[in-house]
């Protein structure tokens, strides 16, 4: 008596809004992410060897092309570049004399003094000489820049990095001292795809092309605000890397105001052309491990997936469907997490 009171429940049928695939053309931001560095550092690193007597900089201090950054103790190499000058002119001077022999033993020979073979000797000697005189001045000159290297400049504007050594330390031709990062420009590195790589070759007709006439890139940060200068794409690996199926693009950025710092990550966003593109909404895309998947709706309004290949868009709302799927098909539009194979999605 009691089971007879008790009402079953009704089973619960949900319609699921559907979309019926088509091809059009679409403009929308494309989002990457983006590694960002100087286009200008560079490893400061000691060429000669010696003890450090002073550091001109602190880390993280601005400094400019030219400004002095270590000095290491110059005596040696002072040392060095008076025995050059020396021997220059010792050199010189043997020189000298072994002209005015040449030229000596010349006219005596004319006046047949002397024989031919005496001449060729002395202006054997001369040419010896001039030689050695060579040979000195760039002894001169290496030890000149032997004690250039004493004073260690800064190659570019920028910021300099963790300072290694320190005072009194004895520094070995070779050693890294520190890093300036170059911050008048900046460059964004990202990956494209080779779909995005063939999209953009149909669009613009070859990468050369690409690089010449992209539109300007936006460059996001974290927080979601965007950096006030655009970007420019200036150059492309040119090599699909074999393992992500991807080329890594390059773009510039002006670093005017110094906000933008090497090391810092970001979101490169470009408005990207879509020629004949399945549109879908990102609702419809189910993603289980390593599978993307589309429920695609048959005539009997049963569910049933099918593995897909997407590029999403920059807007957090919409994808393309890139293989997977025919024009015609009809999927589930809206709440495809919920459904299952076989399911009746349509009442």
């Amino acid at each position: 008596m009691l089971a007879g009171c008790v009402k079953m429940p009704e089973e619960q049928h949900t319609s699921y809004e559907t979309l019926t695939l088509t091809r059009e053309n679409v403009t929308a931001p494309v989002s990457w992410s983006a590694a960002i560095r100087g286009t200008g550092d560079v490893s400061i690193v000691s060429r000669c060897t010696g003890t450090l007597n002073a550091i001109k900089v602190k880390d993280g201090q601005r400094v400019r092309k030219g400004d002095v950054l270590f000095l290491i103790d110059s005596r040696s190499a002072q040392n060095a570049l008076v025995h050059a000058q020396a021997d220059l002119q010792t050199a010189i001077a043997n020189r000298d004399n072994s002209q005015l022999e040449a030229e000596s033993n010349k006219e005596l020979a004319q006046q047949g003094i002397i024989s031919d073979y005496l001449l060729r000797k002395s202006l054997n000697t001369l040419q010896s000489a001039e030689a050695q005189v060579a040979q000195a001045r760039a002894a001169v000159r290496d030890a000149e820049l032997r004690l250039d290297y004493c004073t260690i400049k800064s190659p570019v504007d920028g910021l300099v990095g963790n300072v290694i050594p320190h005072v009194g330390d004895v520094i070995n031709e070779g050693i890294t001292l520190t890093h300036i990062a170059g911050v008048s420009e900046m460059e964004a590195s990202f990956s494209l795809t080779e779909s995005q790589i063939h999209s953009l070759v149909s669009e613009f007709g070859s990468l050369e092309k690409v690089i010449k006439i992209a539109p300007p890139v936006t460059l996001r940060f974290k927080d979601g605000s965007e950096y006030k200068h655009k970007g420019k794409i200036t150059s492309l690996s040119g090599m699909v890397d074999q393992q992500t199926g991807s080329v890594t693009c390059y773009v510039t950025f002006p670093n005017p105001d110094s906000e933008l710092f090497s090391g810092m990550q970001g979101t490169i966003v470009m408005p990207f052309e879509w020629e004949n593109a399945m549109l879908v909404p990102l609702t419809s895309i189910v993603r289980i491990q390593d599978k993307t998947l589309v429920y695609k709706v048959g005539a009997d309004s049963l569910a049933t997936s099918a593995i897909v290949e997407i590029e999403e868009l920059g807007d957090g709302v919409r994808a393309v469907i890139l293989s997977g799927a025919e024009v015609g098909e009809k999927i589930v539009a809206k709440g495809a997490a919920n459904v299952h194979d076989g399911q009746q999605v349509l009442f």
